[in-house]
């Protein structure tokens, strides 16, 4: 009997051991679960049972409910390119963007977008967008806001003179897209334009034509201004001429004439009459 009473109370103290130790260890899971750390250049998004909380979590140590789940995102610059070179943009193979210009010619054009997700906006992305917003909103946006500003120029002006316009006008037009979502657009980078071969020796040809026109032209304003100079100069020279012919009398030579002799050694100045004989002072 005793036996059976002792193995009893073992029985109890075991079970007792063991609701201790699976309440110390979920005691422990709450705190680890308590306590989460945010990466550096990352906020972390709270959601509780499924619902996103709009108050997101700054970089560091925070204590939370045990029950949110936190996932980071990242809010430092990314960027996205679409590129015709195999390996440089985000997708396997040649990804270049393909638009018709004003004239409905074919043009291909890689571009690099850098932006970076807003910290107070991101609960609203992943709440809306998900982790993979780049796919669903920023890939899709580059697409059709570079499609629909290509269709406003002519492919000269696209290859040539209007580029930095054309990557304003994106630019802008990205923002005005974009920002809205929570998605900060920082730089537009449009890296290269591809047109068709014999599209693209025409249009470097007039290039050329055109440069060497006004090579032609800077010539001729040139050489006008060097005639018009000469022009001037001479006029110049010939109204000091005509000033200094009126000026020379035979006293203002003979002027000249002395005051050239006084800088020259060795030369006497004998001052003479009107008969050409040396002049003698009286001896009294």
């Amino acid at each position: 009997m005793r036996n059976i009473i002792d193995a009893d109370v073992i029985g109890l103290k075991s079970k007792k051991t063991i609701r201790i130790f699976i309440f110390l260890v979920v005691f422990f899971v709450l705190i680890i679960n308590c306590v989460v750390t945010v990466p550096s250049g990352n906020v972390g998004v709270q959601s509780l049972f499924g619902k996103v909380k709009n108050k997101e979590l700054s970089e560091g140590l925070h204590l939370i409910n045990p029950f949110v789940k936190v996932v980071n995102m990242s809010i430092r610059t990314e960027e996205y390119t679409m590129s015709g070179t195999t390996g440089e943009g985000k997708k396997v193979g040649a990804d270049q963007i393909s638009a018709l210009t004003k004239e409905g010619l074919p043009i291909d054009l890689d571009i690099t977008v850098q932006y970076r997700l807003m910290k107070d906006k991101a609960p609203a992305v992943y709440q809306k967008l998900g982790l993979n917003y780049q796919e669903k909103i920023i890939r899709p946006v580059i697409r059709s806001v570079i499609r629909e500003v290509i269709a406003r120029y002519d492919a000269k002006a696209v290859y040539s003179e209007k580029r930095a316009e054309i990557t304003a006008s994106i630019d802008a037009k990205l923002r005005e897209s974009i920002e809205p979502r929570g998605i900060l657009i920082e730089q537009v980078l449009l890296r290269n334009v591809t047109l068709p071969p014999k599209l693209s020796a025409s249009i470097q040809a007039k290039l050329e034509s055109e440069q060497e026109s006004e090579k032609y032209d800077f010539l001729l304003i040139s050489a006008k201004k060097e005639a018009e100079r000469k022009r001037i100069e001479a006029e110049g020279q010939r109204d000091a001429q005509k000033i200094i012919n009126e000026s020379l009398t035979p006293q203002y030579l003979q002027y000249l004439y002395i005051n050239e002799l006084k800088d020259r050694a060795g030369t006497i100045y004998v001052p003479t009459g009107r008969d050409g004989l040396p002049l003698f002072k009286a001896v009294e």
